[in-house]
This record gives C-alpha cells, structure tokens and sequence, in this order.
C-alpha cells in the first residue's frame, strides 16, 4: 500500500471512530430524532453539490427505488437504534457491536451466491465473532439488565447495515457511491423531517452538544464517505473493507480518555474475539493454484 494508501486508510478509520464519541456526547442534551436529521441534512447538503460536480447524481436517478430502500436500511434505521442506544450504553461497546458487519454481511453474501462464503477461513470468522457477541452481550446484560434493550438495537444496525450494503451492490452496480449515498441522506432527511420538529429541545442546547451535532455530520457522515470512497479507488474494496478494525480501536480508546469510560470485561474480551472474527469472515480465500 503507498503512503497515499497509508494516509487515506488512518484518516477513515478516525473519522468513522469519532461519531461514536460526538454521539454520547449530544444525546446528553438532544433528542435521538434531532440528532439523525441534523446529520443526514448536513451530508446531503455537501455530498448532492459533489455527486454534481462529479457529474454522477443523474446517472444514480433511475435506481432511486433502491436507493431509497437503502436509505431506511442504511440510515434511517440504524442511525436511530445506534444513536439511541447511546443513552445506555459505552460508546466503545457500540462501536464494537458495529463492528460485527463484516460477520453479518459474508452471511449475506452466502444466501445471495456468493459459494466463498462457506470456506472454512470465513466460517471459523462467523463462529469466532459470534462467541465473542455472545460473550460481550452476555456480559453486559450481567452488568446491567436494562442493557439489553439497547445491545438488541445495535445488533439489529449492524445487521441492516450488512443487509443495505449487500442489496445496494447487487441492484444498482457500477453507481457512484458518492450520488447513492447523498440521494439516499436527501431521501432519509424527508423521512426525519416531521420527527425532528416534533422533538426539538425545550432550550437552547450547550456548544459542546452543537458542535458535537455538527461535527456528526459534517467530518463523520459528509467527509467520511467522501473519503472512504477515495480509500475504495486507492487500494481496492478488499483491503478498504478492514477499516472496522482501527475505527473500533479510536472509538474505545476515545470513549476511554475523552469519556472517561471504564475498560470494561465485556470489551476486554470482546474486542479481540470480535475483531478476528470479523476479519477472518471478511477474508476471501485466495485462488488454488493452477496445477501446470
């Protein structure tokens, strides 16, 4: 990989760690739907104008059924449940949660065709990760029984997460990520509108919750998929795919030193179980060699 690689690879993994952080922080003050709106809103505003410019926005419009599709299975679902799980829980367990996709997205892939999804490479991912969700679910609902509730939510993001990404390549292959996902935050910021309205705070919220709100949407959604698209033309789908790995590390260490959250036993353990098995589910096998 070159340094270009290098850099581009490091600056997606913080900006993809960081919305866990800003997210505990603007809960404290706002409510859930306002949040979300104001993220979504903020990304379509920036990324329309660049799919624009790059002159890919009219060639995602007749895939817009799927688009929209995506949009309640990559956004306005679990923008939600992730947000408001962070009510009750440690950032870090959330972004560790979220970090189960790669396990829930080669599931996919194996219903949809895709026949290296049952090497035993990938299976031994499956199983690792899912002992080490069990473990780190079991062990936070030891902790705290009304964790459960919010461990569900997070579960059931990044489930839609794997879900949205493994349509979206299938139906509308060849499009600009950049125009599906700006189309997709338009579409998901009319569905937030009237929620949003409705739950406005009763006073004016404190800067840091602001610039928390902002910084959500403006580095973590706007720029963020700017960049991670930019890491897909530098080194490729396969090696961009592990950025979950060092996103997960700044969002615990970040909840740790900025939050002041504990290092629990359920991320002790969990953290590696999941990250290996994410990596190893995500993992192609590579080709046999040709016998000459």
């Amino acid at each position: 990989m070159s340094r270009r690689g290098w850099a581009l690879f490091a600056l997606i993994g913080a900006l993809w760690g960081v919305p866990y952080m800003f997210m505990k922080v603007a809960v404290a003050e706002l409510s859930t739907p306002v949040i979300v709106f104001s993220r979504l809103a903020i990304g379509a505003l920036l990324l329309i104008p660049l799919a624009l410019y790059q002159g890919s926005l009219r060639s995602a419009l007749p895939y817009w059924r799927y688009i929209l599709f995506y949009a309640i299975l990559e956004m306005v679902g679990p923008w939600f449940l992730i947000t408001s799980s962070q009510r009750d829980l440690p950032s870090g367990v959330v972004a560790l949660l979220v970090a189960t996709v790669p396990i829930w997205a080669t599931l996919f892939a194996h219903r949809t065709g895709d026949t290296t999804a049952a090497h035993k490479t990938r299976i031994f991912g499956i199983a690792i990760g899912l002992c080490g969700i069990a473990l780190l679910v079991g062990i936070e609902s030891l902790r705290d029984v009304g964790n459960i509730r919010a461990l569900i939510q997070v579960l059931l993001a990044s489930i839609s997460y794997a879900w949205a990404v493994n349509m979206i390549s299938r139906k509308a292959p060849g499009v600009s990520g950049i125009a599906i996902n700006g189309i997709a935050m338009t579409f998901a910021t009319l569905i937030y509108l009237p929620f949003a309205i409705t739950h406005l705070p009763e006073q004016r919220p404190s800067s840091h919750a602001l610039f928390a709100t902002i910084g959500l949407g403006v580095l973590c959604t706007a720029m963020a998929f700017w960049v991670f698209f930019r890491v897909l033309d530098e080194i490729g789908p396969a090696r961009a795919s592990l950025v979950v790995y060092p996103n997960t590390a700044v969002a615990v260490v970040l909840g740790i030193i900025v939050l002041r959250e504990p290092l629990t036993l359920a991320i002790g353990i969990g953290l590696p179980m999941v990250l290996i098995g994410s990596y190893f589910a995500s993992r192609k096998p590579e080709a046999a060699p040709i016998a000459g």
